[in-house]
C-alpha cells in the first residue's frame, strides 16, 4: 500500500509533515497540486483529536472524487479484452473475501512506473508498467488481492482524519496527490508500500507496516480461497524489487532500503511453506486466457521497444509460436510497418483461425492500409465467429463507409453503440456519418454523446445543446434535455467550446 498518515491529535506531526510536501512540491513547480495539497493539509491540521473516520457513504464519495482525480492526471487503458480479464480475476478474488459494503471497480492506468494501489470504496488501479511484467495470472491475482485486502480493511479510512468542513473533493486532491505522487509522477506501488511523503516518517512507518502486514494476512488467505497461489505474489514483488528505476529523482531513495519490503517477501514465503506445499498451479485454459491477454496487452500497448525484442526473442527459438506472430504483429503495426505486422498477423491467424480477436486484427491492418473490401470482409468474419471486441464492429463499420456504402455503415455503427453503450468511439463515427448525410440534429446528438463519455463536459454542452435547438422531435428534445441536466454544474453554466 502506498504510505498513508494517521492523525495522533497533534499539530506537530501534520506540521513537520506540511513542511516536507511544501518542500518537494516546490522543488517540482507542481502549483497546481501544491494548492491541493496545501488546503488539504491546513484543514486536516485542524482536527481535532475527536474527528472521526469516514463513513461509509463519506468513502464512497470521497472515492469518486479519487477516481476524478486520477483520471485528470492519467489516461486509462479501456480496451475490454484487458478489462474483461482483470475484472474476472478480481472478482473472483472478492467471491472468495465474503460480502462487501462497496462494489469494486478496476482500472489500468497508462503509466511505466510500476503501481498498484486501492483508494476508497473498491476502487482499485494497476498501471500498465506493472501489468507488462506480469507473466501469470497468480502474479496479477496476487497483486489486486493485497489490494482488495487494503480496501476491505478500510486503511485509508480509517487513517484520515476529517473535520467536518472537510470538503469531499479537497480530500480526494489530497488523497490522488499521495498515491499518483506529486506532479503527476506516480510512486511505485502499494506492493512496495510507498509514498510520496515516506522519508523521514518514522513514526507513521510503523502504521504503515502493520497495514502491510494487515493486507498480506487478508489477501492471503483469499487468495488461496480463490484457488491462485501466493508463489505469483512473491515472484512480482521480487521482480519489482530488482528493478533499478529507483534511482529517479522523482522518487524517494528510501525505497531501495525500505525494511518492510524484505518484511513482506519474508512473511509470504513463510507463509508459502506452511500452506502451498502442494505447489498450486492454475489450469492450462487459464494459463491460455491469461497468455493470450498477455500478448495482446504488450503488442498493443506496452513499451514497443521492450515489446518487439520480447516477441522476437520467442520466435527464434520458437518460428512456429502464434502467440509471439500475433504480438509481433501487432507491435509492428503499432510501428506502422505494415508488410511485416502482415506476415506475422497472418501467421498468428493460419494457427488461430477460429479466434476472433486475432481475425480483428489482421482486418483492422487492411483498415489502416486503406484496403476497405479486405478490411470488411476480414472484419465480417470476425463478427460471424462471435467476436465481442468493439473495435470489429468499429472497423466494420468505418471500412463500409470508406467503401461508400454509408446506409450499411451506419446500420453497423449503431448495432455498436446498442451492444458496448460506453465505448465512446461509435458515437464519434456515427455523429461524422449523419453530419455528412446532413442530418445535424443526430450529427450533434452523437458528437454531445461522444464527449459525454470522454467526460469532456463543455463540449458535450455545446453539442447536445445544437441537437435541442434543431431537434423537433418531442422525445429526442426530453432525452436531450436529461442528457444537458446530468452535466457537471461547471460545464452546464460555462459558456461552450467546441
Amino acid at each position: 500500500m502506498i504510505l498513508m498518515v494517521e492523525s495522533t491529535g497533534s499539530n506537530t506531526t501534520w506540521g513537520g509533515l506540511f513542511v516536507m510536501q511544501i518542500t518537494r512540491i516546490i522543488r517540482l513547480r507542481c502549483f497546481k497540486l501544491m494548492l491541493i495539497v496545501l488546503a488539504g493539509f491546513m484543514i486536516m491540521a485542524t482536527a481535532t483529536p475527536s474527528s472521526l473516520a469516514l463513513t461509509i457513504k463519506e468513502e464512497k464519495d470521497l472515492g469518486r472524487q479519487v477516481l476524478i482525480q486520477v483520471s485528470k492526471q492519467f489516461d486509462f487503458i479501456s480496451d475490454p479484452e484487458i478489462t474483461k480479464t482483470i475484472d474476472r480475476i478480481g472478482h473472483k478474488i472478492l467471491a472468495a473475501s465474503g460480502p462487501q459494503p462497496f462494489e469494486y471497480h478496476f482500472y489500468v492506468i497508462r503509466s511505466d512506473v510500476y503501481n498498484a494501489f486501492a483508494t476508497p470504496a473498491g476502487q482499485v488501479f494497476i498501471n500498465s508498467g506493472l501489468l507488462e511484467i506480469m507473466d501469470s495470472e497468480d502474479q496479477l491475482a496476487g497483486i489486486l488481492s493485497h489490494e482488495i485486502a487494503h480496501v476491505i480493511c478500510r486503511h485509508i479510512s480509517r487513517r484520515i482524519q476529517q473535520a467536518k468542513k472537510v470538503q469531499i473533493a479537497t480530500l480526494a486532491g489530497l488523497v490522488a496527490g499521495i498515491f499518483l505522487g506529486i506532479g503527476g509522477a506516480a510512486a511505485p506501488g502499494n506492493a512496495l508500500a510507498v509514498g510520496s511523503m515516506a522519508a523521514g516518517q518514522s513514526a507513521m512507518l510503523a502504521y504503515s507496516r502493520k497495514d502491510e502486514i494487515q493486507a498480506d494476512e487478508i489477501g492471503l488467505l483469499n487468495l488461496s480461497k480463490a484457488g491462485y497461489s501466493a508463489r505469483g505474489l512473491l515472484k512480482i514483488l521480487k521482480a519489482i524489487r530488482s528493478k533499478q528505476w529507483f534511482g529517479s529523482k522523482q522518487i524517494p531513495t528510501y525505497l531501495k532500503t525500505h525494511p518492510a519490503v524484505e518484511a513482506r517477501l519474508a512473511y509470504i514465503d513463510t507463509w508459502i511453506e506452511r500452506h502451498e506445499k502442494d505447489n498450486k498451479r492454475p489450469s492450462k485454459r487459464d494459463a491460455l486466457t491469461y497468455t493470450r491477454m498477455h500478448t495482446y496487452f504488450m503488442g498493443r500497448y506496452g513499451n514497443l521497444e521492450r515489446a518487439l525484442k520480447h516477441f522476437r526473442s520467442i520466435l527464434d527459438s520458437d518460428s512456429r509460436n502464434p502467440m509471439a506472430h500475433y504480438g509481433l504483429g501487432l507491435a509492428l503495426l503499432r510501428a506502422n510497418h505494415f508488410k511485416e505486422a502482415e506476415t506475422h498477423l497472418k501467421a498468428a491467424v493460419s494457427h488461430m483461425a477460429l479466434d476472433p480477436l486475432v481475425v480483428k486484427d489482421l482486418g483492422r491492418l487492411y483498415f489502416l492500409e486503406g484496403r476497405w473490401e479486405a478490411a470488411a470482409e476480414t472484419l465480417q468474419s470476425a463478427l460471424d465467429m462471435g467476436g465481442r471486441h468493439p473495435e470489429i464492429l468499429l472497423y466494420l463499420g468505418r471500412s463500409l463507409a470508406e467503401a461508400g456504402k454509408v446506409d450499411k455503415a451506419v446500420e453497423i455503427l449503431k448495432k455498436l453503440v446498442l451492444s458496448h453503450p460506453d465505448y465512446p468511439d461509435g458515437y464519434y463515427f456515427l455523429g461524422q456519418l449523419s453530419g455528412e448525410k446532413g442530418n445535424l440534429v443526430r450529427a450533434h446528438y452523437y458528437l454531445g454523446l461522444y464527449y459525454l463519455k470522454k467526460h469532456e463536459g463543455k463540449k458535450a454542452r455545446f453539442h447536445l445543446q445544437r441537437a435541442m435547438e434543431k431537434s423537433r422531435d418531442p422525445k429526442l428534445k426530453d432525452e436531450l434535455q436529461k442528457l444537458l441536466a446530468s452535466l457537471p454544474p461547471a460545464a452546464r453554466k460555462s459558456p461552450a467550446n467546441k
